[in-house]
């Protein structure tokens, strides 16, 4: 497969690469393993998509639960070191190849990012993330509760984008990066975003960014 290279971005990365390209078991449409390959992108490492092919059961099978015991993309295998859980991936690529341009070293600056990794575990997953599983996949939630969750989500989301132009500040964070798929594709559960015009700013704003890789659309049914 081919290694996708991201855009070289002025970082401190050159003496902290890796010794060959990370692998990232990848499933396109989902938001999940998006925030893993949009930061692979940013942080410019170089790295390759590993398919998972979840229709056909890949993920349950043995190969791949010794990978990640919860059967759950995305996987990143950093040359031997193999972590499931996307946001703990976030946490892991900051740490290990970043100088603290997205995960801050402070303790009140972590604490802003850890709390919307929270976030995005919580209200985006079972907000715009479900209504989208629902409608995108077929799976049994509960749409209009899902829904709802997303907009009281997006109340919250609108004026804090209103008066910063990202989640944590001036500055594009692992906040914002574990927060963008599920909410830049919130129309595919039925949520619409045309009553948030702060919001749509920092879609924009993320959109924007050096090294950043779009969320695929689901195809219409």
């Amino acid at each position: 497969m081919t290694v996708s290279h991201a855009p070289t971005l002025p970082s401190p990365l050159l003496a902290n690469a890796p010794a060959a390209p990370l692998v990232l078991y990848h499933f396109p449409l989902s938001g999940h393993v998006h925030r893993v390959h949009l930061f692979l992108s940013l942080l410019g490492l170089p790295y390759r998509l590993q398919p998972v092919d979840l229709g056909g059961g890949e993920h349950r099978r043995e190969s791949f639960l010794g990978l990640n015991p919860f059967g759950q993309v995305p996987v990143l295998d950093d040359n031997g070191t193999v972590i499931g859980d996307s946001n703990a991936i976030l946490v892991y690529l900051a740490l290990r190849y970043d100088d603290g341009r997205w995960l801050p070293r402070d303790p009140a600056g972590a604490a802003a990012v850890q709390r919307w990794l929270s976030v995005a575990a919580g209200e985006i997953a079972f907000g715009p993330a479900a209504a989208r599983l629902g409608v995108v996949f077929g799976r049994p939630v509960q749409l209009e509760d899902a829904r709802l969750r997303a907009a009281r989500l997006f109340d919250v989301m609108e004026p804090l984008l209103t008066r910063d132009a990202y989640l944590t500040g001036a500055a594009p964070t692992l906040a914002d990066v574990a927060s963008y798929a599920y909410i830049a594709r919130a129309e595919e559960g039925g949520v619409s975003l045309a009553d948030y015009p702060a919001i749509r700013g920092w879609l924009a704003r993320v959109e924007a960014l050096p090294g950043f890789v779009p969320m695929p659309h689901a195809p219409q049914a």
